[in-house]
């Protein structure tokens, strides 16, 4: 697949600061295809020999459904391989395995947190405390992102999350800052405090997905300034969908204006070997004003986006529908635009 030929771009591709991150949450409005963008960048990023954890937190199993595998279990499953040795794995964090993993790790309470999980007891913290399950989320992320193998090596270069949608990611990642006010003494503070400082560190990044359409490009901008707002770090617009623009500069104009000329159209398709009758014609400039429109109004979304002041990258919309082969096609073209 090569690049689209589109409306300008609303900004530059990826930057170094975006390669120097190590955590990369991808968010967006439901609809976007957050799902797919986020396995296609954590394909993009394993190219060329690395190891990436892609992570989903929402409980939908989507990363299983567009990988066409079996449902993730609670453990780090290999799920994917790229070219020059790259591997991508994946996991699905459920909120109480986390909390009983927390149990045995900090408390050494491995066959107590299993009696409150046969109990109720697990669900009913996490449902009367909902921070409580952001937190227990986040702390795994946390622990995934910071693990070491025994020679000192992160365990993954790169930790990719498919995260929650704009209207709930800053809550997602800052309820922790909450919880330090809370928990004043023992290990869930220190937990707290470790994951409020990686994910306001430079080292992670939160990505938004797009399309070039009023209601998301209007949640994108209003995450842009609720992230700043958090003292989080917006990273990268993908813009998915983008479809190319067909017809040249002035013919745009021409028909977004209703100024097309039948005649005209019917000379120059006569100069190429074609002949339409009048019905014809007239439906193919009914289809290249509507064309015309839609290009108009993406290329003002574009504008829009870019008072965001944030790298764009663009995947192209398929015809076909997506696959896994599609999101090596989406892999291949971030790296292109400089994912690594």
């Amino acid at each position: 697949m090569t690049s689209i030929s589109g409306p300008a771009t609303a900004g530059i591709g990826w930057t170094e600061e975006l390669t120097r991150a190590r955590l990369h949450f991808v968010t967006g409005k439901g609809g976007t295809g957050k799902t797919t963008l986020a396995t296609s960048l954590g394909l993009a990023l394993a190219s060329g020999g690395r190891r990436v954890l892609l992570v989903e937190v929402e409980g939908r199993q989507g990363i299983a459904q567009v990988t066409e595998s079996e449902p993730l279990p609670y453990g780090e499953r290999h799920i994917a391989s790229t070219r020059g040795g790259g591997d991508l794995r994946a996991l699905h964090i459920d909120a109480e395995a986390a909390l009983l993993e927390y149990f045995e790790m900090f408390y050494n309470l491995g066959f107590a947190g299993r009696t409150l999980r046969r109990m109720g007891a697990v669900e009913f913290a996490t449902t009367l405390a909902p921070g409580l399950r952001d937190v227990l989320l986040t702390g795994k992320i946390k622990e995934c992102v910071t693990r070491t193998d025994s020679d000192g090596r992160y365990a993954y270069d790169y930790v990719v999350v498919d995260a929650p949608p704009t209207g709930r990611v800053v809550k997602f990642l800052d309820v922790t800052r909450a919880l330090t006010d809370i928990a004043k003494t023992g290990p869930i503070r220190g937990q707290a405090e470790a994951v409020v400082k990686l994910v306001h560190s430079d080292n992670t990044v939160v990505h938004i997905t797009t399309l070039l359409e009023e209601m998301p490009v209007r949640e994108t901008l209003e995450a842009v300034t609720e992230l700043d707002e958090a003292d989080l770090r917006p990273g990268a617009v993908l813009i998915n969908r983008m479809r190319p623009v067909r017809l040249p500069q002035e013919t745009l104009a021409e028909a977004t204006e209703g100024r097309m000329d039948v005649e005209r159209l019917r000379g120059d398709l006569a100069t190429v070997g074609y002949s339409f009758g009048q019905d014809a014609l007239e439906g193919l400039i009914d289809e290249a004003t509507e064309h015309a429109i839609r290009v108009t109004s993406e290329q003002s979304a574009l504008n829009q986006l870019a008072e965001g002041d944030l790298p764009a990258l663009e995947l192209p919309e398929l015809a076909s529908g997506v696959d896994v082969a599609a999101l090596y096609e989406f892999a291949d073209l971030l790296v292109e635009q400089g994912v690594r």
